[in-house]
């Protein structure tokens, strides 16, 4: 019988590291008072989905009493079809979170890290140390990652690696050489999840989203989502590709119906809409130098990003604050995504948003950084 020193706990006690967790805060939807708000706080697609998603979605309705098909195979067969890729290499998932998550979980446990940079995506850190790890952050050089950094704190303990790239909510992306670069020089048992969710909005001539690492390497995976370029954040639905071996963990610990049937339809519809695809590509190439000049003209510094949103830098004076900069946009209907949780305490995350939307943050922006000198 135990002693009364190690008396057992007299209500459950969530294992190590759980309440370490800063739980994941969404970006706004609303303003209390603000009849019309536009969403620039997660990323979405100005243009939402492609029509023939929203007409799969719909037929799939006539059969919600039904459970859908477990291995998600339509959805898997249409990836396939359009990357080139075995669909027995796909795993399928509620949001890539979900594979961010299973990952985690099948890969780490107590006594191991995980490792990420410095302003990488939250859920990496809640992932790892929901799984009992410990999280470990590798500096970044100039709001980017650092491959020397990422590797100076591999340890024997390593485990997996993760890299949004590009990432958020930096916008920010590393060159697939330096990819290749990081990959060669992990040890064989550490994952290396290269996380391509913008990957479709990139333009850059020296980037690649891991693909071919993902079906090359033993220990690569790519993960993607419908959340972002194709409109379907609804639905939360995400896919990865990867080695057999880790594809076969992970099925063995995901949810037998992890994927409803109505996100499988309309997701193995968008992903063959190639012209929906490049409608959202032509308006995000047109509004993100736009927007980036405009406000660079009126002061403020605009991280680069090959995204579909902006990082944007205000100056530490009061007045001009971050915050205060929220609070003005709010007040305007215009939701951006406040980004302290990431470090980032005086920067704000603007989502390439509709021409009207992205006109009035112009406008509104510009009246914002020239109310002192109006009052000069």
């Amino acid at each position: 019988m135990p002693s009364p020193a190690a008396a057992l706990p007299e209500a459950p006690v969530p294992r190590p590291g759980v309440m370490e967790i800063s739980a994941y805060v969404p970006g706004r939807d609303h303003v209390d008072g603000v009849a019309k708000v536009y969403k620039l706080s997660s990323n979405e697609s100005p243009l939402g989905p492609s029509p023939k998603a929203v007409e799969a979605f719909a037929s799939a309705s006539s059969q919600l009493a039904i459970y859908p098909d477990g291995g998600a195979t339509a959805l898997r067969e249409a990836i396939g079809a359009r990357y080139g890729i075995d669909p027995a290499r796909i795993v399928c998932g509620t949001g890539s979170d979900e594979l961010l998550a299973l990952l985690t979980s099948a890969f780490v446990g107590p006594g191991d890290e995980g490792l990420y940079s410095q302003h990488g995506f939250l859920v990496y850190r809640i992932n790892i140390l929901g799984a009992g790890g410990t999280p470990v952050v590798a500096d970044e050089t100039d709001l980017t990652a650092s491959v020397d950094a990422l590797l100076a704190k591999v340890t024997d303990r390593t485990r997996i690696v993760f890299l949004a790239n590009p990432n958020n909510p930096t916008g920010t992306y590393l060159p697939f050489d330096e990819v290749r670069r990081l990959h060669a020089a992990l040890p064989s048992r550490v994952i290396l999840v290269l996380d391509a969710a913008y990957a479709e909005y990139v333009r850059a001539n020296d980037y690649g989203s891991g693909l071919e690492l993902a079906l090359t390497a033993p220990n690569v995976v790519m993960t993607r989502t419908f959340s972002k370029i194709h409109g379907l954040a609804a639905l939360r639905l995400g896919w990865l590709v990867g080695p057999a071996a880790i594809v076969d963990a992970l099925n063995r610990i995901r949810g037998p119906f992890n994927v409803n049937a109505p996100a499988i339809a309309a997701g193995a519809a968008a992903i063959g809409d190639d012209a929906h695809v490049a409608a959202a590509i032509a308006h995000n190439d047109a509004w993100l130098p736009r927007l980036t000049e405009a406000l660079t003209a009126i002061g403020l510094a605009v991280t680069p990003s090959v995204g579909n949103f902006l990082l944007i830098h205000f100056p530490d004076h009061p007045g001009r604050t971050a915050r205060e900069a929220d609070a003005f946009l709010s007040r305007r209907g215009l939701v951006l995504r406040a980004v302290g949780a990431y470090g980032l305490p005086n920067a704000l995350r603007l989502t390439i948003g509709t021409a009207e939307a992205n006109e009035l943050v112009i406008e509104a922006l510009t009246a914002f950084m020239g109310r002192l000198e109006h009052r000069g």
